[in-house]
């Protein structure tokens, strides 16, 4: 299938002409801030002309129906901050035209300019049904709100501005609400632990129900229904579910099982493609609901730096589409927009980008990351679900066997292969797509639908086939099709070429010259039945090296990313330490003073109580000894007192030297000293023992007399009027068995450590400023 060579005019919006874009929204203040999207006029449609159709006219023409989704707001829960929009699109403040994906969120330099979900089929009479947007600029192919359940799969305006808002959940709310129910329903319990406790005023708004009265599913967001009457009522002590009591099994989950909140911190909200006609992509309406929900944890690793997302994606129309595809298509910028390179990773099914040099410069639409740029990559974890065909269809590297008995080949890739459970089969990363940033009508911005379907299925817009080699057009390089653009090495079994054996890829082999390149992640074909739920899951990570070339940034990225792959294997329950305590400080000349407490209920280490159960640990050893509950909990231990450089220093820094010095371990009495952790060593491919704590069993202390600047030469006695910075964590120990490394059995994790603060938020430096405490002005009060 071909399309005409597109050409267009200078009325097309692009993110580099950012004046004309901003001249075409309204924007307004509501709570966070809101866009007011208008339709421009003379932007080019599905044809090769300069202007529109009369096709092209009336799908910009606005039609009886919803408004465009205006509300937006910042995740900004950990080290990232994530521009979020109601309307199926994020990371782009579209007020003004700039990136909006902050690592490290208070450094004002972006990593990724606007990310959004595609989706589209074949319906029976042959059309192409599909809903994607990239920057918005031409139009909406999404709207706020639920569709109706009945096969229309309708809303309306009323319906669309209701909806067009986020619903923010805390997962220790959650916590907090589950043990004050549990309290009071248990005779045994003492109700002066939870007297204080007042229902948080947002689980009145959470919405677990939807209006039948209009059509709606009657189970929406997921709750916990704690007194088992099915409607959602946080006064009886159902809440907005968390699995903290870790009841699913993420391997057997199955399509029709409820999806739980994720995160520490997390945003729901539900969108629909049938609130108005699709003027962005100019596809035809699936009847597709999608709830949504971006998260993120705040934690003393790699994972401070990510945001991860899941989609429930509902057809609730009546149609069957063949040939289907959902997709997660990605603008990055890794600082400025011009010079970066992309590429994949087939076997952790990561699409990422990085800088094409290694010098990020300053430019009109970026401050630049400078030297030793990051990389940014995608993890696409999972996506929908493959055709059933009544048997469990094994994994294998064998590329002649990775074909179901439908016919229909699936990528090594993905999860439910191979585990006993029958058609519980998910997709991976099937397709990663490159196209650049322009008006090539072979490789540049896609404007019809067939430009988003073809992206999808790994054409390019004219209809060819991509090709392994070179920028992936140019014929002659090995002209042998591929799935799969720039995967280095990471296609051994060769998924990407139909078996085909092939030399490693990236841009930097071919000799691609850097561009503004964006990428697509998709998965399929599958068949998409009416009423089918499936869902998308997939993570944002993030990696800076500040020595080598600009891979080096890649393959910190590619480590990073297998943590993150770890936690969706877990449910994205992290398995947590105790955590950090309240600090006060006492100013005094050239002396500071710390006091420690964990006074605060909704702490995990309330009165210094900390145990943390980890299911990891097995309940039986290999030679038949039964642990218990405790045996397989970590609990606490102790505090580690930490200077650090500035306040743009966390948790996840403290292992460096230059950023923080360690001044202070103390812990319980016991035979408890040496922590150790062994650590998987990327290059000898070996555990590796690293001390973590040396306690000296002296007792916990609460509080520490500093007099000194860790990071002084000369004299280090602290300076009167001068900042200091410090972070104090606490520990936890288990060690249910000593590791073998040869055999890999045992405790290889002694240590964990705080990664939230005590009220369940990020942990961040605390300032002190030693000075004279003379008494002046009247004061009578020593602070």
């Amino acid at each position: 299938m071909t399309t005409n060579a597109l050409s267009i005019t200078s009325m097309q919006v692009f993110k580099n002409i950012s004046l004309l874009s901003l001249s075409l929204l309204l924007t307004l203040s509501v709570s966070a801030y809101r866009y007011e999207g208008a339709y421009p006029p003379g932007v080019i449609g599905n044809g090769g002309s300069e202007g529109p159709s009369g096709k092209d006219q009336a799908a910009f023409t606005k039609a009886s129906g919803c408004a465009p989704a205006t509300a937006l707001r910042d995740l900004e829960w950990n080290n990232v901050r994530a521009l979020i929009e109601t309307g199926g699109s994020m990371w782009q403040d579209r007020s003004l035209s700039r990136a909006a994906y902050e690592v490290p969120k208070e450094g004002g330099v972006s990593s990724l300019y606007a990310g959004a979900l595609w989706m589209g089929g074949i319906s029976p009479d042959q059309q192409l049904k599909l809903a994607a947007v990239t920057f918005r600029a031409r139009g909406n192919d999404y709207w706020a709100g639920p569709l109706t359940t009945d096969g229309a799969a309708e809303t309306n305006e009323a319906v669309c501005a209701e909806w067009d808002r986020f619903f923010v959940s805390l997962r220790q709310d959650a916590i907090a609400h589950r043990r004050f129910f549990d309290c009071i329903n248990d005779p045994d319990c003492n109700d002066d632990d939870v007297a204080d406790y007042v229902i948080p005023q947002y689980f009145f708004d959470y919405p677990g129900n939807g209006n039948t009265a209009l059509g709606q599913d009657f189970f929406l967001a997921p709750f916990y229904d704690y007194d088992g009457n099915t409607i959602y009522d946080p006064t009886t002590g159902d809440y907005p579910w968390y699995d903290f009591l870790q009841e699913i099994n993420c391997a057997e989950r199955r399509r029709e099982d409820q999806v739980p909140l994720y995160g520490d911190q997390t945003y729901f909200w539900i969108f629909n493609d049938k609130g108005n006609v699709h003027s962005e992509s100019q596809g035809e309406p699936i009847g597709m609901e999608i709830r949504a929900q971006a998260f993120a944890f705040s934690t003393n690793d790699e994972i401070n730096n990510m945001t991860f997302y899941n989609y429930v994606i509902i057809n609730q129309g009546t149609q069957t589409l063949g040939g289907t595809y959902f997709g997660v298509w990605v603008d990055p910028d890794v600082g400025t927009a011009i010079d970066d390179y992309v590429g994949c990773d087939v076997q952790r099914g990561l699409g990422y980008a990085y800088n094409g040099d290694a010098f990020d410069e300053p430019s009109v639409s970026s401050p630049g990351y400078g030297a030793n740029p990051p990389a940014v990559g995608v993890d696409f974890f999972e996506g929908p679900y493959q055709d059933s065909d009544g048997i469990d269809n094994p994994l294998t590297t064998n590329f002649a066997n990775a074909v179901d008995s439908l016919g229909i080949p699936y990528s090594g890739i993905g999860i439910g292969y191979g585990d006993g459970v029958i058609d519980n089969e998910r997709f991976g990363m099937r397709r990663f797509v490159y196209y650049n940033n322009g008006t090539n009508p072979i490789n540049g911005e896609p404007f019809t639908p067939i430009h988003y379907y073809n992206y999808m299925n790994g054409i390019w817009k004219n209809g060819q086939k991509m090709l392994y080699g070179g920028d992936g057009v140019a014929t002659g390089v090995t002209d042998i099709e591929a799935d799969y653009m720039f995967p280095g090495d990471t296609d051994p079994f060769s998924w990407g070429t139909g078996g085909i054996q092939v030399d490693p890829w990236t841009e930097q082999t071919a000799g691609n010259p850097p561009q503004d390149r964006r990428f697509i992640q998709a998965a399929g074909p599958f068949t998409l039945q009416p009423g089918d739920y499936n869902n998308i899951t997939f993570g944002v990570t993030w990696a800076r090296a500040f020595a080598g070339d600009p891979f080096a940034s890649v393959e910190l990225m590619q480590i990073a990313d297998d943590k993150a792959q770890a936690l969706f294997d877990n449910c994205f329950e992290i398995v947590s330490g105790p955590a950090a305590p309240e600090v006060r400080v006492v100013e005094l000349d050239r002396e500071i003073i710390l006091l420690l407490s964990n006074d605060n209920p909704t702490s995990n280490n309330f009165n210094e109580a900390f145990v943390g159960f980890d299911p990891g640990i097995p309940p039986v050893l290999a030679d038949g000894t039964v642990l218990d509950t405790l045996q397989r909990s970590y609990v606490f231990e102790g505090y580690q007192v930490y200077q650090v450089r500035d306040e743009e220093v966390s948790v996840a820094d403290l292992d460096d030297v230059n950023r923080a010095r360690l001044l202070f371990t103390v812990d319980r009495e016991n035979d408890v000293d040496i922590v150790v952790n062994y650590v998987q060593d990327q290059i000898m491919g070996l555990p590796v023992p690293q001390l973590r704590a040396n306690g000296p069993n002296g007792g916990i202390q609460n509080s520490f007399r500093i007099l000194n600047d860790a990071f002084a030469s000369g004299d280090n006695r602290l300076v009167n009027h001068k900042t200091y910075h410090y972070i104090v964590l606490a520990y936890g120990y288990n060690n249910y068995q000593d590791y073998n490394p040869i055999t890999n059995e045992g405790q290889d994790e002694q240590y964990k450590s705080s990664r939230t603060s005590a009220a369940g938020s990020e942990i961040r430096p605390i300032a002190a400023i030693p000075h004279k405490p003379n008494i002046s002005g009247g004061g009578t009060v020593l602070n």
